[in-house]
């Protein structure tokens, strides 16, 4: 089958011994850090990250600063609006005890996890050893929340969930966008959105030649090799990393990051993360500020008009350090799909904002999210050095109901095994509930559910098993198990678009409340979502900058 790309038109080694009893990684390795070494800087230099003070009046409150916080903040700030933005995790501008700013992936420590004591990696074990270990509680990088059923992985601080993922860019082919956002024109998101999107995100694509001769992509063309001789289409996707940055940890000559395995605890050099695109040209209006380490608890309409936002300013141990009330004329909800719907179902059911209407919560879903390895024979090594920054996957969408990306494992030895990330067309769709016994928001999610994922990705990797006379890992999840079926790292949903709020975003019920991330979308969009996230808060913010300001 022939190779096409999916864009918007169309170390070192270390010893057994040495592996096996490692710092409990999330991929079991304790690969060697680079030797070159210069300190980390501030990822937005001249953004203005100081506390919100109690009573302060804003004219715009972002809360969240991720995909669709950052565009918001940024369009808003263009036209000439100063705002506000709410971020619960940390700035991530300082240096720990390593030098960097961020943790490597194979030495989790306490930058790594949000408030936890031990480590949750979405990969449990390697070879039979568990991997995770105690760590001091700390607001970390990247937070595994529990719901039943599931748990969710989103990325906490300045930046969102651009901070932990592995930058792969996709903009689905424009045959499946009316199964994504069935109520919004096509026409005008590819026209204009999508490539503002990409354009503002700096999507760029490697360079195939050195893809193909590179040992860093080794795993890669193995994973070509074997879905081509299946029949199935390898494409190559769109990433955000900076590939003459890799280039150079290629040559030796800067500082290692995606060649070190730098991917879910962030990426210190080479990944063009939010700080460097979006909330760097925020910062640049001069009229962006961001309350880092700040929670939103409530927000009410405000008897003089606007809104009264109750917010908790915390410390690095989740403590809470003051409770400030602020005024804000208008209310951007972009604290992520689980964030805004848990926020968003605890106002309403708690009478804070009662006329929210009946599809708040609803529509949540995991984005088809299952994970596997395959054991390849000895003859097709995936390679000692391998980029933590996936190129490409495997599409059987049309026939099969899943897109594969061929992910690293990224180990520092060789394991001839290939990693995949399955993205499928599940139906399955969550509601987020008010649980007043516990005061908590639970998530109506049934593990049960995944089966749908699996069989969808078995479509890909029962036939090239069945090809190549290989067989599936059962060493990654837990003992013989060998589908990851108990995560997500692509949450949506639970303020659909169109249901929850109008066509652009507008929650029915109150003026001036908005939603402007991927809780718009019901559940699914076929491929990594991030690219459709920012450029939907394209379209929104355009019109509602236009019609409401």
């Amino acid at each position: 089958m022939s190779e096409r790309p999916l864009s918007a038109q169309g170390i070192q080694g270390v010893s057994r011994r040495r592996f096996l009893t490692g710092t409990g990684s999330v991929l079991g390795a304790a690969a060697l850090a680079s030797t070159l070494t210069t300190p980390a800087r501030a990822e937005v230099p001249g953004l203005n990250v100081c506390p919100i003070p109690d009573g302060s009046q804003v004219r715009a409150l972002v809360i969240g600063t991720g995909y669709g916080g950052s565009v918001t903040a940024l369009r808003l700030a263009r036209a000439g609006v100063d705002v506000h933005m709410i971020e619960m995790g940390m700035a991530w501008d300082t240096t720990g005890p390593d030098g960097k700013i961020f943790a490597n992936t194979t030495t989790p420590d306490y930058r790594s996890f949000w408030l936890r004591t031990r480590t949750k990696q979405p990969l449990s074990q390697f070879l039979g050893f568990p991997l995770d270990k105690d760590v001091p509680r700390h607001t970390g990088i990247l937070d595994a929340e529990d719901f039943a059923g599931i748990t969710v992985y989103q990325g906490r601080g300045i930046g969102g969930g651009s901070l932990v993922n592995g930058g792969m860019a996709v903009t689905p082919l424009r045959e499946r966008f009316p199964e994504i956002l069935p109520t919004v024109d096509p026409a005008e998101m590819y026209a204009t959105y999508y490539p503002r999107a990409n354009a503002g995100l700096g999507v760029t694509s490697v360079d195939t030649t050195w893809w193909e001769s590179t040992d860093a992509y080794q795993y890669a063309r193995v994973g070509r090799k074997h879905a081509q001789r299946s029949g199935f289409p390898f494409v190559f996707v769109p990433n955000v990393y900076d590939w003459d940055y890799m280039k150079q940890e290629a040559a030796g000559t800067v500082p290692k990051s995606a060649l070190t395995g730098e991917v879910i605890y962030g990426n210190n050099h080479g990944k063009k993360s939010l700080q460097k695109t979006y909330l760097a040209q925020a910062a640049a209006t001069g009229r962006v500020t961001v309350s880092a380490l700040h929670r939103v608890t409530s927000v009410t309409p405000a008897a003089a008009g606007g809104y009264t936002v109750a917010i908790e300013q915390i410390d690095t141990t989740g403590a809470v350090l003051a409770s400030k009330t602020v005024r804000a004329d208008r209310v951007f909800f972009a604290a992520g799909s689980v964030g805004t719907s848990k926020l968003l179902t605890r106002l309403k059911a708690t009478g804070a904002l009662p006329a929210l209407n009946e599809h708040i919560g609803k529509g949540w879903g995991d984005n088809g999210n299952v994970m596997c390895g395959r054991a390849n024979h000895m003859w097709d090594p995936t390679g000692k050095l391998q980029s933590s920054m996936p190129t490409a996957g495997i599409d059987n969408w049309n026939a099969g109901g899943a897109f594969a990306e061929v992910a690293p494992l990224p180990t520092g030895i060789e394991t001839y095994a290939s990693f995949y990330l399955s993205i499928t067309r599940t139906p399955r769709r969550a509601e987020f509930t008010w649980n007043p016994a516990t005061g908590r928001v639970d998530l109506s999610w049934d593990r049960a559910w995944k089966q749908t994922s699996i069989d969808m990705a078995k479509s890909i990797f029962d036939k090239i098993n069945a090809k190549e006379g290989t067989i599936y890992r059962t060493d990654l999840f837990g003992a013989y198990k060998i589908w990851g079926d108990h995560l997500t790292y692509h949450p949506l949903g639970g303020a659909v678009l169109d249901r929850a709020t109008d066509n652009h975003g507008r929650l029915h019920g109150y003026q001036g409340l908005y939603v402007m991330d991927g809780s718009l979308i019901p559940g699914n969009t076929s491929v990594n979502p991030f690219v459709t996230i920012t450029a939907l808060a394209e379209r929104n913010i355009e019109r509602i900058i236009a019609e409401d300001f």
